[in-house]
């Protein structure tokens, strides 16, 4: 599961994906409606790869925690992120037990609830590549930078003083 381009702007609804980087800010695309904004480097803006919960003895990744719901709904959608606060919360200690009750409130939970379903939604929950099958790629990747011609380097120009 990447969330590495995914994010959450303030003050506009929903998740979306960064698609170019420019001068002034970014474009992203809206995953509810697939409508493009630009967005100014003034905006509010969190990747959802940097966002951690708190628990009791540290702090734990939102992928983890995407992870964890996803094992636990079988890859399907989990309940409404418009349920009552009280169910919400026993869902999401069912999820992460250990996370912080005084720090961690019920509109934060059905962030997390309502980010996962909209990403489920679209597919975006893909399983995440073993380590194992990085290690195999990295050799072919090594004989192709191998393969590459170096182009002889330009000569710095004399000054004259």
């Amino acid at each position: 599961m990447s969330l590495e381009k995914i994010l959450s702007i303030s003050g506009k609804p929903g998740l979306y994906v960064l698609k170019v980087q420019t001068r002034t800010g970014f474009v992203a695309e809206s995953l509810l409606d697939g409508k493009k904004v630009t967005v100014s480097l003034k905006s509010n803006v969190s990747l959802l790869s940097e966002i951690s919960i708190y628990t009791y003895e540290g702090e734990k990744p939102l992928t983890e925690i995407m992870q964890n719901i996803a094992k636990k709904e079988n890859k399907g959608q989990t309940i409404s992120h418009k349920e009552d606060n009280a169910v919400l919360l026993d869902y999401f200690r069912e999820v992460l037990p250990e996370y912080d009750e005084e720090r961690v409130y019920a509109s934060d939970v059905k962030k997390i609830v309502n980010w996962y379903n909209t990403l489920q939604a679209k597919g975006m929950l893909a399983d995440e590549v073993p380590a194992v099958a990085e290690e195999e790629a990295a050799p072919a990747k090594e004989a192709v930078v191998a393969e590459k011609v170096k182009a002889p380097a330009k000569k710095a120009k004399a000054t004259k003083e």
